[in-house]
C-alpha cells in the first residue's frame, strides 16, 4: 500500500515504482524532490536495482496476452470504469497537485482533463471499434477482374510493450492521455513521469493498481531514470515521448530503437503563435478575446504548457493597444500560493525549470524590448518568493521579427511571451512558419476569408489550428487545450507525431496487415460478410432470429415486386417529393440521365424493406440506422425488383440498467432488377434481441 504524502516535509518519504506486479522501492542515491511553493523537500525518487529487461518481460508476457484476448468494448468499459473510480478519488490528488505549484484551475486541466481523456476513448472504444480483438479497416478492395481474389485491411495490437515518457508539466493528464489509446488498443504500457512531479503520478498510479480494475501486467510505473530501458525494446514495442526536442533526439538514437524500428512518436518544444486579424480592432469583439486567451495561456499552469502561446502576431497598428491590455490584463493577475484566495498563477514546477527558463529569458532579452513585468520587482501573495519556484510574467516585442531568429527558435517554458507586429497577412503567415513547426497556432477574426487565408498558409507547419471569434467564444476549449477527438502534435520542431486524434491514436499501437484471399475466406477471417463470399439461405426467417442463432453470411432472398407508375405517383404524393425526374418522362430524359419518369430511390429502399422485413413480432427491435446508401441503376416504372439481405456482421452492445439484452446486426442489402443487376447497395442496422 502506498502512504499519503506528506506533503510539509515532516516525514520525506522514497517514491515507490510499481514493477513485475510490486511495489517496490529504488535503492542508491534518490533525486530529491522539493514542493514548488515552499522550496521544502518532502520525497526523493530513485529506480536504483530495478531490473528493467524484467519489467520488459512481465508486461509483454503478463499484460500483453491479458489485453490482447480482451475485445475493444470490453476494453473500453475497463477505461470508463477506472475513469469512474479516478473521479471518486480526485480530491487527494487535488491536494498533493498543489506541491506542484498548480492553482485549482490548473489542477482540473491535469487531472480532470486526464480523467475526462479516459472517459472520451472509453466512448470511441465502443462507437468506433468493434467488439472484437482486432479492427477491419476500411473498403474492400478488387484485386480481380472476376471477384474471386480480394484484399482487406485488418489491424491488431503490437505484442510488446508501450513504454510512456511523460513531461513534468503535465503529471497526471500526460500519463492518462497516453494510456487511454495504448490501452484500448490492447498494450500493455510503462509509464515514465518526469522525476520533478512523479509524486503525482504515483498518487494517481497508486490509485489505478489499487482498484484492481486493469489486469496484471496491464500498467507499470518507474519513478526516477529510466535506466536501460530503451535498450530492451523490439520491434514489436513502441515509445510515446513528451519532452525536450533535445531529450527527444537522444532517445530516437538509442540502439535498440534504430535497430529494431521502434515505433516512436514524439512531442517536444513547440513556438506557438496566435494571430490577431487585422479586423479585430480595438472595442471588438475579437480583440477582447483575443488579450483574454494570450494572457492564459501565459499564466496558466504558470506558462508551462506545450500548447502556450509564445508568439503573439499584432497588425503595426494595434501594437501598443495589444501591450497596453495585456500589460493591463496580467497585472491583475496575482502570483502565490495556490491556495491563497485571489492568487491566479502559481510557481514554476520547481528550481531548476527558474533557472532554464531564466536562460531563455536572457537570450529573448537581447533582441527584443522588455514592455512588461520585471524579475526584482514582483508580489507573490502568501509564500517566500525566495523559496520558492516562482516567475513572473514577462513580456516582450520583437519590433523587427524577421530580423533575428530568437524570438522564433527560443522557447522559454514560463510566463513569456513576445509581441511581434505584422504589415499583412502574408506576413503573418510567414512568421508562422518560422516556428519551423508548432503544435498549435490560432487566429481571432470575424473575416472568414482571413481565417482561410491563414489556415491554408500555416497548416503544413502546425499540428492544430483554432480559428476563434465571436461565435465560437462560448463554447470554444480555447487556443491551448488538446482534445482527445483531435491529433494532439505537431510537424518539425514540435517532433513530428500525433497522440489521440480518436481512432488515429490507437490504431499507433496496432499492426495494420493486408489480407489477400477469396471473399469466403476472409469474411471467415474477419467476421464480416464481404461481396461474394458464400451465403446459407434457407431455414427460418432471420427476423424470427435472436442475435446469437444469426451468424455472418446468413442471407435471404426475397420474391419480387413490379414497380408501377401509379406507386411513383403514390409515393410523390405521399412524401411531397415531386422532382420532375419522377414526374415528367420529357424533363427526366433532358440531361441525357434517365431515359424516361425513374422511381424514387427512397421509394425503392421502402419497397425492399417491405419484401425483406418479416412482420410479426420477433427478436428484430427497430432499425438502428442506414449507411453507405448508393444507388447504382435507374429502376422505372414497369421494372422487377428483388432483394438479397446478408448478416454482414453482429456487434454486442453493453447490457444498461432496465434494458432488454440486444445486439446490433449489420445487414448487408443489394436490390436487383428483372436483369439481375444491382440498382441499390447500403447496409442497414438493426437491434436485435438477445437470448441473455
Amino acid at each position: 500500500m502506498v502512504k499519503p504524502l506528506d506533503l510539509t516535509g515532516a516525514q520525506p518519504r522514497r517514491l515507490l515504482n510499481y514493477v513485475s506486479g510490486e511495489w517496490v522501492t529504488g535503492t542508491g542515491k534518490a533525486a530529491p524532490i522539493v514542493h514548488a511553493v515552499t522550496g521544502v523537500q518532502f520525497a526523493e525518487a530513485s529506480t536504483g536495482g530495478i531490473d528493467f529487461k524484467r519489467v520488459v518481460e512481465h508486461a509483454r508476457t503478463v499484460g500483453g496476452p491479458t489485453l490482447r484476448a480482451m475485445t475493444f468494448h470490453q476494453r473500453a468499459l475497463m477505461l470508463k470504469a477506472m475513469a469512474k473510480h479516478l473521479m471518486e478519488q480526485k480530491d487527494e490528488f487535488y491536494r498533493i497537485s498543489a506541491a506542484t505549484g498548480a492553482t485549482k484551475r490548473d489542477g482540473w486541466v491535469d487531472i480532470e482533463g486526464g480523467i475526462g481523456t479516459l472517459f472520451a476513448y472509453a466512448s470511441r472504444g465502443r462507437r468506433d471499434f468493434p467488439n472484437e480483438t482486432y479492427h477491419v479497416e476500411g473498403t474492400t478492395e478488387a484485386l480481380s477482374k472476376g471477384g474471386s481474389f480480394i484484399g482487406k485491411h485488418i489491424c491488431v495490437p503490437i505484442e510488446g510493450v508501450a513504454v510512456h515518457i511523460n513531461a513534468f508539466n503535465f503529471p497526471v493528464w500526460g500519463m492518462l492521455e497516453k494510456l487511454a489509446p495504448t490501452l484500448l488498443a490492447g498494450v500493455p504500457a510503462i509509464v515514465k513521469p518526469a522525476t520533478l512531479t512523479s509524486f503525482l503520478t504515483e498518487s494517481v498510479f497508486a490509485e489505478m493498481v489499487a482498484s484492481g480494475i486493469f489486469p496484471a501486467g496491464a500498467i507499470q510505473l518507474l519513478c526516477g531514470s529510466a535506466g536501460d530501458l530503451l535498450d530492451h525494446l523490439d520491434e514489436q514495442c513502441a515509445v510515446a515521448f513528451t519532452g525536450s526536442a533535445y531529450t527527444g533526439q537522444l532517445l530516437k538514437a538509442n540502439k535498440a530503437i534504430l535497430s529494431n524500428n521502434v515505433r516512436f512518436n514524439q512531442e517536444a518544444d513547440s513556438l506557438n503563435f496566435s494571430m490577431l486579424g487585422p479586423d479585430a480592432a480595438p472595442g471588438t469583439e475579437e480583440f477582447d478575446l483575443f488579450i483574454k486567451e494570450v494572457a492564459n495561456e501565459m499564466t496558466t499552469k504558470a506558462g508551462q504548457k506545450c500548447t502556450a502561446i509564445r508568439r503573439t502576431f499584432v497588425p503595426e497598428a494595434m501594437v501598443a493597444d495589444v501591450i497596453g491590455a495585456l500589460s493591463k490584463r496580467l497585472a491583475g493577475v496575482k502570483i502565490g500560493d495556490p491556495a491563497v484566495d485571489g492568487v491566479r498563477m502559481g510557481p514554476l514546477a520547481g528550481a531548476p525549470q527558474v533557472s532554464e527558463v531564466q536562460k531563455s529569458v536572457n537570450r529573448i532579452a537581447g533582441v527584443a524590448e522588455h514592455v512588461y513585468g520585471s524579475m526584482d520587482d514582483y508580489e507573490v501573495v502568501g509564500a517566500d518568493r525566495a523559496k520558492g519556484a516562482f516567475f513572473p510574467s514577462l513580456l516582450f516585442c520583437s519590433k523587427d521579427p524577421f530580423a533575428s531568429s530568437e524570438p522564433h527558435d527560443v522557447e522559454a517554458f514560463g510566463p513569456v511571451n513576445t509581441v511581434m507586429p505584422y504589415k499583412n497577412v502574408d506576413d503573418a503567415i510567414a512568421l508562422a512558419r518560422k516556428g519551423r513547426g508548432s503544435l498549435c497556432g490560432s487566429v481571432f477574426t470575424a473575416n472568414d476569408d482571413t481565417a482561410r487565408k491563414v489556415a491554408l498558409g500555416v497548416a503544413a507547419y502546425h499540428g492544430r489550428l483554432l480559428m476563434a471569434n465571436r461565435h465560437t467564444a462560448r463554447e470554444s476549449t480555447g487556443h491551448g487545450s488538446p482534445m482527445p477527438q483531435l491529433v494532439h502534435g505537431g510537424p518539425g520542431r514540435a517532433g513530428g507525431g500525433e497522440e489521440m486524434g480518436g481512432v488515429r491514436g490507437v490504431l499507433h499501437y496496432m499492426q495494420r496487415t493486408a489480407l489477400q484471399g477469396s471473399p469466403s475466406t476472409l469474411t471467415r477471417v474477419v467476421r464480416e460478410y464481404l461481396q461474394g463470399a458464400e451465403q446459407k439461405t434457407g431455414g427460418v426467417h432471420p427476423f424470427r432470429r435472436y442475435f446469437e442463432e444469426l451468424e455472418v453470411g446468413d442471407t435471404l432472398i426475397t420474391g419480387t415486386r413490379t414497380i408501377t407508375l401509379d406507386d411513383v405517383e403514390k409515393f410523390a404524393a405521399l412524401s411531397g417529393d415531386v422532382f420532375y425526374a419522377h414526374m415528367n418522362d420529357d424533363e427526366a430524359k433532358a440531361h441525357g440521365v434517365f431515359e424516361k419518369r425513374v422511381a424514387h430511390g427512397y421509394f425503392i429502399i421502402s419497397a425492399a424493406a417491405g419484401l425483406f422485413v418479416d412482420p410479426a413480432l420477433g427478436p428484430v427491435m427497430a432499425n438502428y440506422g442506414l449507411e453507405n446508401l448508393r444507388f447504382t441503376k435507374p429502376v422505372y416504372p414497369g421494372d422487377t425488383i428483388k432483394v438479397r439481405l446478408t448478416v454482414k456482421q453482429k456487434t454486442w452492445k453493453e447490457q444498461l440498467p432496465d434494458t432488454v439484452p440486444q445486439g446490433v446486426v449489420h445487414w448487408d442489402v443489394e436490390v436487383k432488377n428483372q436483369n439481375d443487376e444491382s440498382c441499390a447497395v447500403y447496409t442497414i442496422l438493426t437491434l436485435v434481441r438477445r437470448k441473455g
